[in-house]
């Protein structure tokens, strides 16, 4: 079938060139920092600090704070997360920690337990923050 690609579908994952990977099975005892996007599938056990995007797979964990300019979670992350920009969490995602993030989507089933702080067009230029505290709708019965 000429012409014709097998997959027509181009996610965020596959967009990016990817500089370091740690795969599954593999585990990493301290602080990751590296210049271009990284794919986690393995196990960090550190701090994780990427100048482009960080990518955790659905069988990857991180014990550490993430910083990076975007962050799209699909395993565990125990530990605080900046991002300068786009944060997803995707279903398979669980993250105990903070967020401070521009831009956050969340799934459906995807779970997080902690503050998150969105930074506003004017936060950018270091002015005001809006915050959001996840377990403070448990205690409430308002929607």
């Amino acid at each position: 079938m000429l012409g014709k690609s097998k997959n027509t579908t181009t996610t965020t994952e596959t967009r990016s060139k990817i500089g370091t990977l740690i795969g599954a099975g593999a585990v990493f005892d301290g602080n990751l920092s590296a210049p271009e996007t990284v794919r986690i599938d393995g196990i960090i056990n550190g701090n994780c600090t990427c100048q482009k995007e960080l990518i955790l797979g659905a069988e990857g964990e991180i014990k550490g704070n993430i910083s990076a300019q975007n962050v799209i979670i699909s395993g565990k992350v125990d530990g605080d997360i900046a991002v300068q920009g786009k944060l997803e969490l995707l279903s398979t995602g669980r993250v105990i920690g903070n967020i401070t993030a521009k831009s956050l989507v969340i799934d459906e089933d995807a779970f997080f337990d902690g503050r998150c702080i969105m930074a506003s067009n004017q936060a950018a230029a270091g002015q005001t923050y809006s915050t959001y505290n996840a377990s403070d709708d448990s205690d409430s019965d308002e929607n």
